[in-house]
């Protein structure tokens, strides 16, 4: 199976870092050839490279800088493409070290932030998930994928994150979609606790929860994949293979306009919890 191509993100990143090299080759008088000759490449690296088709090495910026006699700005460029491979992080390869380092990734961001606002197409947002809705999704990321199965581990450690809802001096905001409140995650039993314990947070003083309702006229909020936004500096968003990460100013700026379409379709406090008891009353 291919590859998929790297978002948007990436590939401007991509390109802005192969744009230094240029720059820094042109500022030698050196030809792409040139460079690829002294560097013992095939002349064909050197375009991919200044052209943002592949992400420079370590050894190759090194070799790069080198040939330039720009030693001085090997560093800088080193980090810089280092930044955009933590950009785009396959869940395999994050979840090797098991899903508890997964949940325990984000705890240095969750800590710096005091703004979270969460949108989930998918499943409730893990800051508002019940311990058996959490173990019933890791169990279908450990089938799914060749990953440790450390869920109790990993449950724990989500369960002792939610205490940052408590913490004081942080604004939290959650807007999913109504099919997530009708989509059944483990068995009815658990559905029915999970939102049980959503209707109890609809009423914490702490955040907001939004439920956009089903057959609403959703003019410029539509749906798409789920995401996050930290304090309006740092976007997530959940694909299938990937976690991406966002820092971009201007795109960060579009996901905090998507959030904003989404919140004003959706609805709050009644209204939320009419939808969420509908949903439990279709459980039966």
């Amino acid at each position: 199976m291919s590859r998929p191509s790297p978002p948007s993100s990436i590939q401007q990143a991509r390109e802005a870092l192969g744009k230094r090299l240029r720059e820094i080759r042109q500022d030698a008088g050196l030809t792409a050839r040139a460079v690829a000759a002294a560097a013992g490449w095939h002349e064909s690296k050197s375009s991919r490279l200044e052209n943002g088709k592949t992400t420079p090495s370590d050894e190759d910026i090194r070799l790069w800088t080198h040939v330039c006699h720009a030693e001085g700005k090997a560093a800088d460029l080193i980090a810089t493409a280092r930044g955009i491979d933590g950009m785009y992080v396959e869940w395999r390869r994050l979840e090797r070290a098991g899903l508890k380092h997964v949940q325990d990734s984000v705890l240095p961001l969750y800590g710096r932030t005091r703004w979270f606002r969460f949108y989930q197409s998918q499943v409730v947002p893990g800051l508002l998930q019940t311990r058996e809705y959490t173990q019933a999704i890791l169990r279908t990321v450990v089938a799914l994928r060749d990953v440790p199965g450390d869920i109790e581990e990993a449950v724990a450690a989500r369960m002792s994150r939610q205490r940052i809802l408590h913490s004081g001096g942080r604004r939290f905001a959650f807007l999913v979609e109504e099919w997530v409140l009708r989509s059944v995650i483990g068995n009815p039993s658990t559905m029915a606790n999970q939102l049980g314990h959503l209707i109890g947070m609809t009423a914490a003083p702490s955040l907001s929860l939004g439920v956009i309702p089903m057959g609403v006229i959703r003019g410029h909020a539509w749906p798409c994949e789920s995401f996050s936004l930290y304090d309006g500096k740092e976007a997530a968003s959940e694909l299938v293979s990937a976690s991406l990460t966002i820092t971009q100013p201007s795109e960060v700026a579009e996901y905090a306009k998507t959030f904003a379409e989404l919140a004003s379709i959706a609805v709050y406090g009644a209204a939320a919890r009419k939808l969420i008891t509908s949903a439990l009353d279709a459980l039966g």
